[in-house]
């Protein structure tokens, strides 16, 4: 087990099926799992309410996954008819601080931050995790189905209340045993489980720090995520990036782990084993090492190179224009200015049949002050493929170029 000594897999309780869930405890532990905790069906009337209050304040700006069909993800007992329990599951994955890099940059340093999260495949682990409880479940007679990474289930509600911890300021589920760098994933169920212990009590106390960090302001609201101002949302929508938050977005390529990297409960928290590293470490046809991406590589990829790279991320429409949008963000925000690699790629862009990618690419050459590079592109015929005047836009937007 990935957890902090005297810190007891959550599911505790009395009556029902109590020899059916030691052996779920046993699946769980062998398979990585850090913490266990069982819940029952009834609805999540609780967050029910904060998702239709907070879509109505315009707080989702477009995001599906949360919002899209809440009366569906906060009732469970749809996902599975006589569902009585769901097991709540909790994974530890790598934190920033974990990663080392695997080999130098070759861009000149012109390297995209990843989400901890994506860096490895830690959902893909929790999911094998799941998949064995399911196993024991229906060797014992049950019906049960695997819920993970799924809009069909609010899984932080679902692991609140099944004793896992609480949420947070910065609107994840924190644990005192575990922190936040973990993955939620359940199995709901026909048999009747223990239930475990309520949930934890709120630890956040009179911390700040995540709210502070915030580089665009978007936890302003204490547990409130404003998603119209969340890089790790904003990476992650379709269309143009706004303009208001490209400098903030500094070199994140995808994700933002500023919330979790300065809360205090990360500080003291375990972190996965060293066979729990080589089995979460980066995949081998990545172009991620250590927590980054050279952008530069990034945006000399193919298509195809690109989604067998990425393609694990959720990348808007399967579109892999919207990840060369990022690369060029990154890169006007951290690439050397005037140097031969980051000349190339821009003119490439530049060029580009995407007007997502050269408008944001005219964005970043003003960024690094090579306003030739754009003089240059529109000799050419810059604005030919600009449909939605995306181009013609950031041509009129004033950029102050770095430094």
């Amino acid at each position: 087990m990935r957890q902090r000594e005297g810190s007891p897999i959550r599911a505790a309780g009395q009556g029902a099926d109590r020899l059916l869930l030691e052996q779920i405890q046993h699946a769980a532990t062998s398979a990585g799992i850090d913490a266990v905790g069982v819940t029952d069906t009834a609805p999540f009337t609780q967050a029910r309410r904060a998702i239709v209050e907070r879509k109505a304040a315009g707080l989702h700006a477009g995001m599906w996954f949360t919002y899209g069909r809440p009366e569906r993800s906060t009732t469970p007992a749809n996902i599975l008819p006589g569902a009585r329990s769901i097991v709540v599951c909790a994974r530890v994955y790598e934190s920033p601080d974990s990663f080392t890099p695997e080999r130098p940059a070759t861009d000149g340093g012109s390297r995209g931050t990843v989400a901890a999260y994506v860096a490895g495949d830690a959902y893909g682990a929790l999911r094998a995790g799941l998949d064995r409880i399911c196993s024991v479940l229906r060797r014992n007679g049950h019906e049960a189905v695997a819920v993970c990474d799924d809009n069909r289930l609010v899984d932080r509600a679902a692991g609140a209340r099944a004793g896992l911890g609480w949420l947070g300021r910065n609107t994840m589920l924190l644990s005192q045993e575990l922190g936040s760098w973990t993955v939620l994933g359940s199995v709901v169920t026909t048999a009747e489980l223990p239930l475990s212990e309520g949930a934890q009590t709120d630890g956040c106390g009179t911390c700040r720090r995540c709210q502070t960090a915030c580089p665009t302001g978007a936890l302003d609201t204490a547990g409130v995520l404003d998603a119209n101002r969340c890089l790790a949302w904003l990476v992650q929508a379709p269309g143009v990036f706004p303009p208001e938050h490209r400098i903030a977005l500094g070199d994140r390529l995808y994700g933002c782990d500023d919330c979790q990297t300065v809360c205090p409960l990360n500080d003291v928290t375990a972190g996965p084993s060293h066979s729990q590293r080589v089995e979460l470490g980066l995949r081998s046809d990545s172009a991620a090492r250590g927590g980054s991406v050279g952008v530069i590589e990034l945006l000399h990829m193919t298509d195809d190179d690109l989604m067998a790279a990425f393609g694990h991320w959720y990348i808007p429409r399967r579109r892999p224009e919207y990840l060369r949008r990022n690369a060029l963000v990154v890169l006007g925000n951290v690439g050397k200015p005037g140097s031969d690699a980051a000349d190339e790629v821009l003119r490439r862009s530049l060029s580009s049949s995407s007007d997502v990618v050269a408008a944001h690419a005219v964005w970043a050459a003003r960024r690094l002050g090579r306003d030739e590079l754009i003089a240059e592109a529109q000799s050419a015929g810059l604005r030919n493929h600009d449909p939605d005047g995306l181009v013609a836009a950031e041509l009129a937007r004033p950029v102050p170029p770095r430094g």
